[in-house]
This record gives C-alpha cells, sequence and structure tokens, in this order.
C-alpha cells in the first residue's frame, strides 16, 4: 500500500465529525449537568442547610451519580454523545478516579487500586494546582500593584 492510498484508506475509516453539532451537544450536556448541581444546591438550601455544607452535599452527589455511571459502564454511551459536556469538572474527576480503580482491581487492593488509581486524575491534580499557583501569583501582583 503505498502513502496515497494509505491516506485514502485513513480519510474513509475517520469518522466525519461535525464540529459546530459537537460543541452544541457539550454545551447542553455540560449545561445539564450543572442544572442538576444547581437544582440539588437550591433544594438542600430549601431544606435550610448552611452555604458550604449545601456545596458539599452537592458536590457528594455529582461524585456518587458520576461513580456510579462509571461502575455501570454507562459514561461511554453518555460521553459518545455529550463529548467534552459530560467532563464537567467534578463529573469528569471522578469518572477519571473510578474508572482507574474498576480497571486495576483485579491487582489487588495495594498494588492495583492503591498505586493506580490516580493514573488519569494525577495529571489533573498536578496541572490544577500548578495552574491556581499561576493565577494566585498574578492576582497577588495586580493587588500589590493596586489593579485590583
Amino acid at each position: 500500500m503505498n502513502k496515497k492510498e494509505y491516506q485514502d484508506y485513513v480519510e474513509q475509516v475517520t469518522p466525519k465529525v461535525n464540529g459546530w453539532l459537537s460543541f452544541l451537544k457539550a454545551f447542553v450536556s455540560g449545561g445539564i449537568i450543572c442544572v442538576i448541581g444547581q437544582c440539588l444546591y437550591n433544594w438542600f438550601k430549601s431544606q435550610g442547610m448552611m452555604h458550604t455544607l449545601a456545596n458539599n452535599y452537592t458536590t457528594l452527589i455529582l461524585i456518587l451519580i458520576s461513580v456510579l455511571l462509571t461502575g455501570f459502564n454507562l459514561v461511554g454511551p453518555i460521553t459518545k454523545f455529550a463529548g467534552a459536556g459530560y467532563l464537567v469538572p467534578i463529573t469528569g474527576f471522578a469518572n477519571s478516579v473510578a474508572s482507574c480503580a474498576i480497571e486495576f482491581k483485579r491487582e489487588g487492593q495495594v498494588f492495583g487500586i492503591g498505586s493506580q488509581i490516580f493514573n488519569i486524575a494525577g495529571p489533573v491534580i498536578l496541572y490544577g494546582i500548578v495552574t491556581s499557583w499561576f493565577f494566585g501569583l498574578i492576582y497577588w501582583i495586580l493587588m500589590s500593584i493596586g489593579m485590583v
């Protein structure tokens, strides 16, 4: 197979993606997840919970739902439709941790789950910390010179 034939083959088997439709699906799907979170928060607040407690319970329930969806192998079909819309930070992070735990559980508690659980989530944590430090430094500089 020469280079031209290979290129034709790759174009033939590569799925065609409508970028604007994918963007719209991700936007709507992520928005729905955020609306679910906001509804949970509003309900907890209506039950008389303080702001921080309502936030904590909302976060825990969104994590629980994401872990259950991962455990029942439903994240694949959801992300096939929603794309990056499912990767709203809390649900995407919970999925990355739970999927590693499920994948490596057969290797045992210590050498499987314990050592591999943050395979995917580790870089997210690292870059989240570095980015927050960087923007915190910018904010501190702007505060120091009186711009904020």
